[in-house]
């Protein structure tokens, strides 16, 4: 199914552009009724894989399917207008070849709508960067912590403490900015290696547990609105409490139920008028 494309939104070249000028506010989007009340105050909607843990309880994105990403990608465009909105790749989905990548990001856009993909790694996934924007699909790389190589990274540490690995990070940010990529994410990355790779790219670059002096920064939503539980982590900010106020409204509810005070006479309808 193909989804109609709303040309007021803000484009890729648009993004791309704002290397080193106003910062770019990018956060994370899963459902319709969030996608609808972020869109007028982002520059971009990411429908991240970090669905897995925040929609389904999964343990990490690994297991995160492509139809799962197109589904949530899909509620987020049509439910938006104003913020570009860029789809993660599932793990599995895009890293056999550039042929795989290409067959499941075109999916993605065609049943989505969407504006871009984002896909991890470095230099080892130029190739499949170049050959998926030589053929019309944007692309927003992932470099640092990439969660979908959690295992093979051994575990969630802050990346680019020592010299060898830094010098990587940045050559694979070199890399897919070479290849065509339009912005990168640095995740769980030490400070001064994230500026250096911002330093090093003509791309914006869009930190999250990076550093201040990246182009732009994301963060997961529901961090944001404190729907993690006692989950905090250091990279990202709380700015309300929901998980809070929702707790105490199931509360409220259930109490009334209970006391027989909910349902009121304003919330149930009449008998007929011919009713014995």
């Amino acid at each position: 199914m193909s989804v109609a494309h709303n040309s007021s939104r803000i484009t890729i070249p648009q993004l791309a552009s704002r290397k080193g000028g106003e910062p770019i506010v990018v956060l994370t989007a899963y459902t319709a009724p969030v996608a609808r009340l972020v869109d007028p105050h982002v520059d971009a909607i990411l429908v991240g894989d970090s669905l897995g843990s925040a929609i389904y309880g999964m343990t990490s994105s690994l297991p995160v399917t492509l139809d799962m990403m197109i589904a949530h990608g899909r509620a987020a465009v049509v439910s938006s207008s104003h913020a570009a909105v860029i789809v993660d790749m599932p793990f599995g989905s895009y890293q056999a070849s550039p042929e795989q990548a290409f067959r499941s990001a075109a999916k993605v856009m065609v049943e989505t709508g969407c504006d871009a993909v984002k896909l991890e790694g470095g230099a080892h996934m130029a190739e499949t960067v170049a050959f998926l924007v030589a053929r019309g699909i944007p692309v927003m790389g992932h470099v640092g912590l990439v969660p979908q190589s959690v295992h093979v990274l051994g575990g969630y540490r802050a990346r680019g403490r020592d010299a060898r690995e830094a010098d990587s990070l940045i050559a694979g940010a070199r890399a897919i900015a070479d290849a065509g990529a339009f912005s990168i994410v640095i995740e769980g990355t030490i400070d001064p290696v994230s500026r250096a790779i911002t330093e090093a790219v003509p791309v914006p670059t869009i930190g999250i547990g990076a550093s201040a002096g990246c182009d732009g920064q994301v963060l997961v939503i529901d961090d944001v609105l404190g729907l993690a539980g006692d989950f905090k982590p250091k990279l990202a900010r709380r700015y309300v409490d929901l998980g809070a106020l929702i707790s105490e409204a199931a509360q409220s509810y259930s109490a009334d139920v209970r006391a027989r005070r909910f349902p009121g006479p304003e919330n149930v309808y009449g008998l007929p008028k011919n009713s014995a």
